[in-house]
């Protein structure tokens, strides 16, 4: 999976620093767990990591830099959302088919 700039940003500073990586390991459980839809949960953590994006830039220095630098232009999360939920989610079982298979 290929991350933009900005999900590279969020997800390193989330894997070094603990407090930060259990947050969002809670965050993005408990939003799967709310949500049966994966498109629209993974819509609904996009949302969020862009808010989250947006207060670090404010006072974290590399995300506060990166701001100086290209702006704050809305960037899509939804690429970062979608790896978090795949690698921190259990998969939900496939929905079987009550189609008979072909003899």
């Amino acid at each position: 999976m290929s991350l933009n700039r900005s999900e590279q940003m969020v997800s390193d500073y989330v894997e070094e620093n603990p407090e930060e990586r259990r947050f969002w390991v809670d965050k993005v459980k408990a939003t799967a767990a709310a949500e049966p839809d994966e498109h629209v949960a993974a819509a609904r953590l996009a949302e969020e990591l862009w808010r989250y994006f947006e207060e670090r830039a404010a006072v974290v220095s590399p995300f506060r830099d990166l701001k100086d630098r290209f702006g704050l232009g809305p960037s899509s999360m939804r690429n970062l959302a979608e790896y978090w939920l795949r690698l921190w989610v259990e998969p939900r079982p496939k929905k079987r088919s009550n189609r008979q298979p072909y003899a």
